[in-house]
């Protein structure tokens, strides 16, 4: 039952922010994942649980992926799934978008992010993305670099 996740963020020169959002059924931190769909590629996944769960398009950096395991409450208990996720630099935030209701977002700076995420499973995650740190800023200005035109809010 492997998982395919995202880890939204955004950078200001050497800061670093994250975009966590609530899990559904217990409200707690969490970074958007889901299931792949038939004939979906990991990036399309990625698009889709993005903006479902939070409401972003951006863009994945495909160079760096991490697949770590992640509790997910169940039934019978807390089942340990593996789910790869993808650094995701966030480009938009629609107002509106499919899991409002069930959801909130909040963005947390990646030095503050022990504080807001949920379980270690999380904490691990965002240590392996601050060791990436470097990289990561360098792909995100380059991908910016690239954009033609400034980008606007969500309509």
């Amino acid at each position: 039952m492997h998982r395919v996740g995202i880890i939204p963020f955004e950078t200001r020169g050497d800061a670093v922010a994250l975009l966590f959002v609530t899990s559904q059924t217990r409200g707690r931190w969490i970074l958007p994942k889901g299931k792949q769909e038939a004939g979906e590629t990991h990036v399309e996944t990625c698009h889709r649980e993005g903006f479902e769960e939070a409401g972003i398009r951006g863009v994945v950096l495909e160079n760096f992926p991490v697949t770590v395991p992640i509790g997910k409450q169940t039934k019978s208990g807390v089942l340990k799934l593996p789910v790869t996720y993808y650094p995701y630099l966030v480009q938009e935030q629609a107002d509106e978008w499919p899991e409002k209701k069930k959801r909130q977002r909040h963005w947390a700076l990646i030095e503050d992010a022990s504080k807001v995420a949920y379980r270690i499973d999380y904490m691990a995650l965002v240590q392996h993305f601050e060791t990436m740190r470097p990289w990561i800023i360098e792909a995100a200005n380059s991908h910016r670099s690239e954009l033609k035109e400034p980008l606007l809010p969500a309509q």
